[in-house]
């Protein structure tokens, strides 16, 4: 009997450790390691398989981590979706890149990009709670969101039986979305 349990088919290429790493917005080149990172972390259940197309289309919104080695060891992006809010979207490490701070330093790249775009608010849906909550977001239920956040959601396969969890984040107080009667 094997001690390895194998999930998925994805195979992430070896990355070193210590090696330096540039933020930088997403170019071409990047689509099929931003694809192959993004699949690795949703085979294991931790977050939704983003298709080549949907890469392509949205590429602008995308920025990533490349090492020194040329290796993309993380993702990001910034989805507008209103004049008042924008999604924070395929937050990915590589797994042996972990514990560096390079989620933090994607999310708050997608938070500075939203303040200099003048968005008042971001959110995100997550199965890592806790990571966003450190990062100050809160916990938000999905009636509290604008109606024009599930424009996607209608297409996702797991609408019926979404795990995910809305956590949204105010820059500008005085041009967030507020739910009527709220």
């Amino acid at each position: 009997m094997s001690s390895v349990i194998e999930v998925g088919t994805t195979i992430l290429p070896r990355v070193r450790w210590d090696a330096n790493v540039e933020l930088r917005k997403a170019k071409m080149k990047d689509v099929e390691p931003i694809y192959t990172l993004i699949k690795y972390w949703a085979e294991r259940g931790l977050m939704l398989v983003r298709s080549h197309n949907h890469l392509y289309e949205n590429l602008r919104d995308f920025f990533v981590l490349e090492d020194e080695d040329g290796h993309i060891v993380g993702s990001g992006a910034l989805h507008i979706l209103w004049h008042d809010i924008a999604e924070v979207r395929g937050l990915a490490v590589h797994p042996e890149r972990q514990g560096q701070g390079f989620g933090r330093w994607m999310a708050l790249a997608a938070e500075r990009e939203a303040k200099d775009l003048g968005i008042p608010q971001i959110f995100a849906w997550t199965l890592q709670v806790r990571f966003f909550t450190s990062l100050g977001y809160q916990v938000t239920t999905r009636e509290q969101l604008p109606p024009k956040v599930f424009a996607e959601c209608s297409a996702c396969p797991f609408y019926d039986n979404c795990r995910e969890i809305g956590v949204t984040k105010v820059l500008d107080a005085e041009n967030a979305f507020r739910k009527s009667g709220a």
